[in-house]
This record gives C-alpha cells, structure tokens and sequence, in this order.
C-alpha cells in the first residue's frame, strides 16, 4: 500500500497549549499506523477572512487574496486525511479556524441556479478527517457548537469525518498533557483514521 498523508491544522492562538499538545498525539497515532504527516499551526500564517466577491467561483482558487492559503492549498489536496483543532472560543472556532475553514470555499463547484445544487472538488477521493475540540467546560451544551463547525463544511466538502472528539474541563495551558488518558485517546483516535486511510488506499 502506497503511504497516505494526513495533515493536523491547530486553530489555537496559543504556543504550546492544549489543542497543539492533543494534535501532536493525534499525528503520534497516525504515524504509528504508517501515515506521513503534518502539522500546521494557523497562527503562523497571514490568512484573510474570505469577503464574498465569489471570484473564486470561475477561477477555481482563491484570486483576491496571496496569504497564507496559497501555501495550504497544496496541502490539503496532497492529504487524504484531515484533522481540525480548535479551542472553544465564545461556543464556537477560534478566528484563525474559521477563516482557513471560510477560505475553503474555491473547493465547491457550484451552478449558476441561485440557491442551486452543488458539489465538491475534494468529493469522491475517499478523504477522511477527524474534528477535536479543547474547552473549559464541563458540559457539552456550555461548549456551544465547535465540534459542528469544524465537522460540518468538512462533510459538504466529501470528507468522511469519522470522530468529533471532545476534551472537557481543560483550560490551564498544556493541562492536558497530565492526562494521560486522554492523550491515549487521542492516539488510538490518530491511528485509527491513518488504518481507515491506508485501508482504503
């Protein structure tokens, strides 16, 4: 079987917090499993919130801005595998997630009917992610709707999102790295995708 790739894209404003030291244990799984990987921290890059002027409709990429999404693009396409990491900011992504998550708009190809049918360029490639999320809180509903918008445009854009993990009760910068349940979990949770990945290649 040919190697897959998985690329890990941490949201997180923050060096070294919760949702790095989860991804890292993520990726640790996969790798275990025989996948190349990835990691991309968000917070390194210059990416401009998408504003609408649907260019990228006939271009078919992005032409209104040059930031950090033409480096990721290649990326996401060379990768079969996905996995999404956010903090909970105010019950959803963080700003950073949600403008890469925005700016993955070039990838739909649309009609002219409005509101109309549409499909994915990423669609029917047996593309699989994983979405995990890090909050204070202890019950789901104070954690608001993270896990939904990172899983949800994955699935329109033809992933198979396969696990939307949620780390509860964390908030101190690297607290989950005492747990090490939970970052076991987080293992086993890698591996598992870069099997199903590798399985179906």
């Amino acid at each position: 079987m040919n190697a897959v790739k998985i690329l890990g894209v941490s949201g997180s404003p923050r060096k070294g917090g919760n949702t790095d030291v989860l991804l890292d244990s993520f990726l640790k799984g996969a790798e275990s499993a025989g996948a190349e990987t990835k990691k991309v921290l968000l917070r390194e890059y210059s990416i401009e919130s998408c504003i609408g002027c649907e260019a990228c409709r006939k271009a078919g990429t992005c032409i209104r801005f040059h930031d950090g999404m033409e480096l990721l693009y290649p990326e996401i396409e060379a990768a079969k595998g996905l996995i999404l990491g956010s903090p909970t900011y105010n019950y959803n992504v963080t700003a950073p997630m949600k403008a890469f998550i925005d700016r993955l708009y070039p990838y739909y190809n649309f009609t002219d009917e409005r509101p109309g049918p549409y499909s994915s360029k990423l669609g029917d490639q047996g593309r699989k992610a994983l979405v995990f999320t890090v909050c204070e809180q202890e019950k789901l509903e104070e954690m608001g709707f993270t896990l939904e918008a990172l899983g949800m445009p994955l699935e329109a854009l033809g992933y198979d999102v396969l696990e939307k993990f949620l780390a509860t009760g964390c908030f101190a910068k690297g607290a989950v790295s005492k747990n090490e349940a939970l970052l076991e979990k987080a293992f086993e949770s890698g591996k598992k995708l870069a099997e199903a990945l590798l399985q179906a290649n």
